[in-house]
């Protein structure tokens, strides 16, 4: 089984799983539909390919919260405009209203997601496809760009072996200000047994602009401590990193 490990970084982040209408919220951290969007964007895939998008549901998912960031509020108004078509089919463009909108990012965030199949095959060319992507692929809106380096390594590891082993990424400021940190781990229920389950709606069944439509998915919270700003596993360079494929 291989992993690929992603770190989704930047001034602002939105990983809204319940917006609606003028106001845009995000959740604290991103949600396993939003990854999907970027693999799916990656390979080329069009909002109406529900066949294959749908198929990414089924790769392992697990996000780790290094620098939880802070919820910003950013205030928008927009305008609306009324068309008219005469009799004469001559159109007119006329000042209807303005209203405002509201939505949230997450400021200064850093989270590390763990994609994993036992299709190693399959993970080779996502990996592949993440480095040279079709489409444009940002974290959450057109207006958060992923960082350049946001490919982190590919390794044999499981999910949450990877994640348990891969060394803090948090920022050295961040570091220093918080040197005994627990981060949070989310992972789908399947790769955690042992944890209490609960419900988030991020499995994609359609990204159609007409339609767009998620279902239920299973999740469980586990943790890893950062004592000290250390990593606490006992080799922290023991991830076996595949460096190429």
């Amino acid at each position: 089984m291989k992993t690929i490990l992603l770190k989704l970084k930047g001034p602002m982040q939105s990983w809204g799983t319940s917006s609606h209408f003028e106001t845009r919220t995000t959740d604290y951290y991103p949600s396993k539909s939003a990854v999907i969007g970027i693999i799916a964007a990656s390979f080329g895939y069009k909002r109406d390919n529900d066949e294959k998008i749908q198929k990414l549901n089924e790769l392992n998912f697990a996000i780790r919260i290094d620098q939880p960031g802070v919820l910003a509020k950013d205030y928008h108004i927009a305008t609306k405009y009324k068309v008219n078509i005469d009799k004469k089919y001559k159109i007119s463009v006329a000042f209807d209203r303005n209203y405002v909108t509201n939505r949230y990012y997450m400021e200064d965030a850093i989270f590390v997601v763990a994609i994993s199949h036992a299709d190693d095959q399959w993970i080779d060319s996502i990996y592949h496809a993440l480095q040279n992507p079709y489409f444009t692929p940002f974290m959450g809106r057109r207006s958060c760009p992923l960082p350049a380096d946001f490919i982190i390594t590919v390794t044999n590891k499981d999910a949450l072996d990877a994640l348990q082993n891969l060394e803090w990424q948090a920022a050295k400021w961040y570091k220093r200000k918080h040197q005994n940190y627990c981060a949070d781990i989310y992972a789908d229920k399947d790769l955690n047994l042992q944890g209490i389950a609960t419900t988030r709606n991020d499995r994609v069944v359609s990204f159609s602009q007409k339609e767009r439509k998620f279902g239920p998915r299973f999740e469980t919270r586990t943790s890893k401590d950062f004592t000290n700003g250390r990593n606490d596993a006992s080799n922290s360079n023991s991830l076996d990193f595949y460096e190429s494929i």
